[in-house]
């Protein structure tokens, strides 16, 4: 894969995660449920926080370090995930969208920027950004547009 491919491809993902919740209301966004006790406004917060996490975390994979554990910095994953998600719903739903918006604009700028060998193939490098943002893009779009469907089910 090239690094064109790669933009390409996170580029796919995150439209489809855009289209999951276009149309929605400010008072749907924040209508828990969508995944256990999540709104779609949290998720979208979430995915930020992994975004913002992968720009923290692939300049040391690049650098060939690995970054701390979550077991050994939060307790966890899950834990991590608690904590951002409890932080984030102090945020407006304005800040969330500008969040991601800032988010995503320096994560593509970034990926612009990495040497082309670290995103062709099976590396750390490409791994890590599947799981922290395409991979992890499909997967919330897919909770959002379930919850969607059950919500317009007769």
């Amino acid at each position: 894969m090239t690094r064109r491919r790669l933009l390409e491809t996170l580029e796919a993902r995150w439209q489809g995660l855009l289209a999951s919740y276009a149309g929605l209301s400010d008072a749907e966004l924040n209508e828990r449920g969508v995944t256990g006790a999540w709104s779609v406004k949290d998720i979208i917060a979430h995915v930020s926080v992994w975004e913002a996490e992968a720009l923290r975390c692939l300049p040391v994979v690049l650098a060939g370090r690995r970054p701390p554990r979550y077991s050994v910095t939060h307790g966890g994953i899950d834990a991590f995930n608690a904590k951002m998600t409890e932080k984030s719903r102090k945020l407006t739903l304005a800040d969330v969208l500008r969040q991601r918006d800032d988010t995503h604009r320096r994560l593509i700028a970034f990926v612009g920027r990495v040497p082309e060998s670290e995103c062709a193939g099976d590396t750390r490098f490409r791994r890590r950004l599947r799981l922290d943002t395409f991979g992890h893009y499909a997967v919330h779009t897919k909770a959002i547009n379930r919850w969607r469907a059950r919500r317009s089910a007769p």
